[in-house]
């Protein structure tokens, strides 16, 4: 079979397309003929080392899969041969032929193909874990998605609107805002031409954003927490603009807001059903027609290098997709 492989900690451009081996399932694991794989801006930092996990080498990346089981290894009751599923791990994706632990492996509905099912857990699973568990939006609040036409940004704003938020969208250019407004934006703001804190405290009548979702991290995150209402909650999503921040604590005090951490990874060994949970509410809103990924573009395996380099240049709108099959 075929699989980008990571040789050495190099980045992007040091991955390689070669014929390998068909791997085997072990004990709880499960073999898919690999449809589609999302990408996600982890598998930028995975394969440069920059990553929290680090797989031993060569590995190949890619975490978020959808395909047709085709082998099960001991002990697996959940899913069997022939079941279209969606799974999540920490690489392997990018590939014809993927192993992945059988507990993560969730049935793709119906009428959701492969492309779209590819784009869901991942993006949806971490705006819903970060608005509902984390942050605790509550209906009639108002959130502001910073990098909002963004794979998890955009997820964001769907959600909140599903959650009865009032959502206030971030981006840089006019075609992003426009992508997010037809997701349900109620206000724009382009942070490029305008003050975002002056904005929100016009939006908002002085009062400030209840919730902050922030994918973006460097100067954005210390804009928005000067924008924040009392007692308001920032998520801390990820640091897609490369610079991690500092956080001035004496805000917090003043404010008596919280910065709140979201690493949805993690919930699959530490809390499963926080993901399980939230991944059933996910796909009830997409059989009912209220959230739909956004696929801008897909690639080819052959051109995985390509889709890492358009999302690591943030010239994503909306999900990168890795059609293994095209």
């Amino acid at each position: 079979m075929r699989a980008i492989l990571c040789k050495a900690l190099t980045g992007i451009d040091g991955l390689v397309l070669e014929d390998v081996e068909s791997p085997s399932p072990g004990k709880g694991e499960i073999k898919l003929t690999t449809h589609a794989c999302g990408v996600n801006f982890m598998d930028t930092l995975i394969v440069a080392g920059q990553y929290q996990e680090k797989p031993p080498l060569p590995f190949t990346p890619g975490a978020e899969v959808s395909g047709e089981v085709i082998e099960v290894g001991d002990g697996v009751k959940n899913v069997k041969v022939g079941d279209r599923v969606v799974a999540i791990g920490s690489a392997g994706g990018y590939a014809e032929e993927t192993i992945v632990n059988a507990v993560t492996a969730i049935p793709i509905p119906p009428q959701m193909d492969y492309v779209d099912a590819a784009a869901f857990p991942l993006a949806y699973g971490t705006s819903h874990v970060a608005l509902d568990h984390r942050g605790q939006l509550k209906a009639g609040e108002t959130l502001l998605v910073l990098g909002a036409a963004g794979g998890v940004g955009l997820t964001a704003v769907e959600i909140g609107k599903a959650m009865g938020a009032t959502v206030i969208a971030a981006a840089s250019t006019p075609e992003k805002l426009a992508l997010t407004q037809e997701k349900g934006a109620d206000h724009i703001i382009n942070y490029t031409e305008e003050n975002l804190r002056d904005r929100v405290k016009a939006i908002t009548d002085g009062k400030g954003t209840d919730v902050i979702y922030d994918p973006v991290g460097g100067d954005m995150f210390k804009q928005a927490m000067r924008c924040i209402a009392w007692e308001g909650r920032l998520l801390v999503i990820g640091f897609a603009s490369g610079t991690i921040p500092e956080l001035s604590v004496n805000l917090t005090l003043v404010k008596n807001m919280s910065v709140v951490g979201v690493y949805w990874g993690a919930y699959a060994s530490k809390d499963p059903a926080v993901l399980g949970g939230s991944l059933m509410q996910l796909f009830g809103w997409y059989n009912e027609g209220k959230i739909k990924p956004h696929v801008s573009q897909t690639f080819s395996l052959e051109n995985t290098q390509d889709a890492l380099h358009t999302l690591a240049n943030r010239q994503a709108h909306g999900k990168i997709v890795v059609n293994v099959r095209s």
